[in-house]
């Protein structure tokens, strides 16, 4: 093999993903089309839940002068997302270029190698990896892996040509989005319905404002966009003209939504808009794709390295394919409430009435973060047992045994295991020793109690490298089950 991992595209959930490899010690090439890396703000900002993710490998920091605000929408009307504690709308003030120029240092500083300018065309798989065909500066390339993961677009190659099914429904319309300087452009941060459709404008750096303009009955065309196309749409709709303005940076897009019924195939898997694609409703499309990468880096890691238990790279599947399925439920959603004119008035009516109502906001807060999420954990633990079961970890100071202090977050930088205890008999920690080349240990003097828990009592938690709960004490079933679910056998057998 000429490497145990290839991935095709440079987007964020490719390089995500290489980073969370190499953490795994699996080594990684890319291969991304682009022959630099492009400068468009396409994605501005991440939902909570990428936020946290990105600081629990340490990396959040590197985004400079970012926003993080509690105020947000679902399909343009106003929720406080803060209800839940920790959540909020997204971090804004981060354009996709800057995220993606993030995560390719971070990807690279691992010692992932990025080669651009290669076209993926071809792929072979057998019982033992996939070879890919590429071509590049030096021709036609074939080169040879354990697996193939697909991160390239909502246009996959890897998703076509490896024979996934993408089902869901075609595009009914066309929107235009643009960084626009020098016209004078109100904010409407959270989408303004006009007769004649929706806008949107959001302050950008540099002085840019992000405008996206859904004009009513344009028909999906995928043909080139201009600017004057967009300052044209914006003037019939707002009756201000733009067109005096400067932009960066044009493009469109479209409602089509659709989602690979697998995530894997063999050796060949799916991640970020190469397994679903939506109506880029509150910034969820990069989210969801760091997320899937978060998921699927550690367990394809574990499988090249040989300790992975039977079936965790399956998981991937069952774990991530639901939750893009209630995104784009979400999106379509949200694409009904601001996209369908006057005749959906009485229906935003009544979802305002019920938003305004503080359980109705916590589960839409919930459910737009990612914090709601609950993955299955073993043997029916992640309904049945502690409400900590399956759930995101949440960020929290630790006190340690010793005196010192701690944070949830840093203890997840380096992508492995977890087993956080304040059992001072030493039982918990003698149970995970044959765990130690994946599982971290980290004494405490009490577990701190946060709001996910209900009241419940917690001595002990299993952190997976992605942040979720494997297994709790009380309440939680056995430990050695659970590593042996999660991490294998030890190293003892």
């Amino acid at each position: 093999m000429n490497t145990d991992v290839i991935v095709i595209g440079a987007g964020p959930a490719g390089l995500m993903l290489a980073a969370e490899l190499r953490l795994g010690g699996a080594d990684v090439v890319i291969f991304e089309q682009r022959a630099e890396r492009s400068w468009e703000s396409r994605g501005i900002g991440f939902t909570a839940r990428a936020t946290e993710m990105f600081e629990q490998r340490g990396i959040l920091g590197r985004l400079e002068n970012i926003e993080i605000t509690r105020q947000g929408h679902f399909g343009g009307i106003p929720i406080d997302y803060g209800i839940l504690e920790g959540s909020h709308f997204g971090v804004r003030g981060a354009p996709q270029y800057k995220i993606e120029e993030m995560l390719e240092d971070r990807a690279t500083e691992l010692g992932a190698l990025l080669h651009r300018g290669y076209e993926f065309t071809a792929l072979t798989e057998n019982a033992d990896g996939v070879t890919v065909t590429v071509n590049g500066p030096e021709g036609v390339q074939e080169h040879t892996a354990r697996y193939l993961v697909g991160c390239d677009g909502g246009r996959s190659t890897v998703r076509h040509l490896a024979g996934f099914d993408f089902a869901g429904s075609d595009a009914t319309r066309e929107m235009y989005l643009a960084d626009v300087k020098g016209a004078d452009i109100k904010p409407r941060m959270i989408g303004e319905l006009l007769p004649g459709g929706m806008v949107m404008a959001a302050p950008l750096e540099e002085g840019y404002t992000r405008i996206i303009v859904c004009e009513n009955g344009t028909p999906p065309d995928r043909g080139e966009v201009t600017f004057a196309q967009v300052a044209d749409a914006w003037q019939r709709l707002t009756g201000d003209s733009i067109h005096h303005g400067e932009t960066r940076w044009v493009s469109s897009f479209t409602d089509a939504t659709r989602q690979a019924t697998e995530y894997r195939r063999g050796r060949v898997l799916l991640a970020g808009d190469a397994a679903h694609i939506h109506l880029p409703a509150g910034g969820q499309g990069l989210s969801i794709g760091v997320q899937d990468a978060c998921n699927l880096g550690w367990k394809l890691a574990a499988t090249i390295a040989g300790h992975a238990p039977d079936g965790l790279l399956d998981t991937y599947h069952s774990e991530r394919h639901p939750v893009g399925a209630r995104v784009l439920r979400g999106t379509l959603a949200q694409g009904t409430l601001n996209l369908t004119g006057s005749s959906v008035q009485p229906l935003r009516t009544v979802m305002a009435e019920l938003l305004a109502i503080p359980a109705a906001a916590r589960h839409m807060s919930g459910m737009v973060s990612g914090f709601d999420l609950a993955y299955e954990v073993g043997d029916g633990a992640g309904s049945a047992g502690h409400p900590l079961l399956g759930r995101r970890m949440a960020d929290r100071e630790l006190e340690l045994a010793d005196g010192g202090t701690d944070r949830i977050a840093r203890l997840l930088h380096p992508a492995r295991g977890v087993l956080i205890t304040a059992d001072a008999t030493g039982a918990t920690a003698a149970t995970a020793a044959g765990w130690s080349d994946r599982v971290d240990v980290v004494h405490v003097r009490t577990f701190p109690a946060g709001p996910e828990e209900g009241g419940a009592t917690t001595e002990s938690v299993l952190v997976r490298p992605d942040g979720y709960i494997a297994w709790t004490a009380p309440a939680g079933g056995g430990l050695e089950a659970a590593l042996q679910r999660w991490f294998g056998e030890t190293t003892a057998a």
